[in-house]
């Protein structure tokens, strides 16, 4: 936590505002963040009960709304859902708000995650047509135009197709001012990386994604770790929620765009089928 913090302090373009969310935590972290907003006026803590338990998907949202509803919406043109597991590069703020005062039509946006391995840095692998869910950087008119986050797993997924059926556009960039460290695996769960694949399975159920459509994903990363019981497990992830007819996205214009956009991305990957959306809507069709 203190990495995260240390690097937004030293950010070129600081946050107006940074509100940090304790979410009931009993180790030092009430103490830790008393220390940062005594010294830094523009951040401030919200502070919520202990649960009892770890609610991944809502719990993060219910976390992020806890802070977001304290602020004056219309003081601010861009908001930042922003994970405290983070390394930032110094630029990270400023190129994003470069890219979006460059584009009109960019909604959400983000670097790319790395993890540190034995003094290198190895890439999370993540797709380029959406903003990362650690780090979701917005224009704060499309934050609210689609509706915000939605309060499930796979809400980091939901949202940018949701940029994308209103015709904006979501992306992730990997480029060195853009790269930051992400000091805990993506998908990983406190009961191990199996239950946050599980998790991470179910949530594309849930999102409305095809299983064919998420077998053909899982085929294609077999080579990232874990190997291949790892895309296994999401793929039972999506199947037990099928299996107990759980409730889905419950959108239905939502879920027939996404599956048309999806399929289109298996003939021509999911950038380009993006691009295509994007193209189109810039010349008005």
């Amino acid at each position: 936590m203190r990495q995260t913090l240390d690097t937004v302090i030293a950010q070129t373009l600081k946050p107006a505002l940074w509100v940090v969310v304790d979410d009931g935590s009993t180790d030092d972290t009430p103490n830790i963040l008393a220390e940062y907003a005594a010294r830094h006026d523009w951040i401030r803590v919200v502070t919520r009960k202990d649960r009892g338990h770890r609610a991944v998907g809502p719990g993060v949202i219910d976390a992020f709304y806890s802070g977001y509803e304290t602020i004056d919406t219309t003081a601010f043109d861009f908001v930042c859902k922003l994970d405290l597991d983070l390394r930032l590069p110094p630029r990270y703020f400023e190129t994003l708000v470069e890219r979006m005062a460059a584009d009109p039509h960019l909604a959400t946006c983000s670097g790319k995650a790395y993890l540190e391995e034995d003094g290198k840095l190895v890439c999370e692998r993540h797709g380029d047509e959406n903003s990362l869910g650690m780090t979701k950087f917005y224009r704060m008119s499309c934050f609210q135009a689609i509706g915000g986050f939605v309060r499930e797993v796979g809400w980091d997924g939901i949202d940018g197709h949701m940029c994308r059926m209103k015709g904006w556009l979501a992306t992730s960039w990997d480029e060195s001012e853009l790269r930051f460290v992400h000091l805990r695996t993506m998908g990983a769960s406190h009961k191990g990386i199996y239950t946050g694949r599980m998790r991470q399975g179910f949530g594309q159920y849930y999102m409305g994604t095809s299983l064919l459509y998420l077998a053909a994903s899982a085929v294609s990363r077999f080579n990232q770790k874990p190997y291949v019981l790892g895309q296994l497990t999401i793929l039972w992830g999506w199947i037990w929620g099928w299996l107990r007819r759980k409730p889905r996205y419950d959108n239905p214009e939502f879920r027939r765009f996404l599956r048309r956009f999806q399929w289109r991305a298996l003939v021509v990957g999911k950038m380009r089928a993006a691009e295509e959306l994007m193209l189109a809507y810039r010349q008005g069709r």
